[in-house]
């Protein structure tokens, strides 16, 4: 098998944080690969998978669309690339968003995830907290979630999506197909079983399949 290349938009965020931990992830799991920063639309083509860090909504989105990167990441997603989104990445994958107070937002967004995301659900920076977080997904051992101006998801728009995680009755993580949301920052704890399950579904995705033999 071909190394793994897993991409990590690096426009802004919380970039070289997701990088160490798919590192990590990849030296746990015993594979070959390595993390790669993307910042133009051609290096889309170089990639299994991609992930989109934390960091502000807005400008990584606006951002993205000045450097033709949305319809890039939204054209390789339509083919099957996995991804994974984490907070202001989970608000950029979503259809439709709102925030707490301003209510509807007109920010670009991919539009991939079928969820509709408010963000500053649980208030501003002084009110980020950690929390231990049940995902059985990924085992009986909760994940220390980090929570820093975290969006959460507020409605699923489609049956496709499957729900992950809750907090406070508030829905924290999903996953639809080969897509991942998180509204907290799994980067920042010393735990890669989010990146793992991440890196699980490249390894099993068409995509990835159809990308090795033109590789080969």
């Amino acid at each position: 098998m071909a190394p793994l290349r897993i991409g990590v938009l690096a426009l802004q965020g919380d970039v070289s944080e997701h990088t160490d931990m798919v590192n990590l992830a990849l030296k746990r799991m015993g594979l070959e690969g390595e993390a790669i920063k993307i910042k133009k639309k051609e290096q889309i083509d170089e990639i299994h998978g991609l992930i989109i860090p934390g960091g502000e909504s807005t400008t990584m989105g606006r951002v993205s669309e000045l450097y033709g990167l949305i319809k890039s990441i939204k054209d390789a997603a339509l083919a099957g690339m996995p991804m994974l989104g984490t907070c202001a990445g989970l608000i950029l994958m979503a259809k439709k968003v709102q925030d707490a107070k301003m209510g509807e937002t007109k920010q670009p967004t991919l539009g991939l995830l079928e969820v509709e995301v408010v963000r500053n659900a649980f208030g501003r920076q002084r009110e980020s907290f950690e929390t231990n977080v049940k995902i059985p997904k990924i085992g009986k051992k909760p994940f220390p979630g980090v929570f820093i101006r975290a969006p959460i998801i507020g409605s699923i728009l489609s049956n496709d999506v499957e729900v992950l995680a809750h907090h406070d009755d508030k829905i924290v993580t999903v996953q639809q197909d080969g897509l991942i949301g998180i509204a907290f920052h799994p980067e920042l704890a010393d735990d890669t079983r989010l990146h793992e399950l991440f890196i699980e579904l490249i390894l099993k995705s068409t995509f990835k399949n159809r990308f090795s033999k033109e590789d080969a």
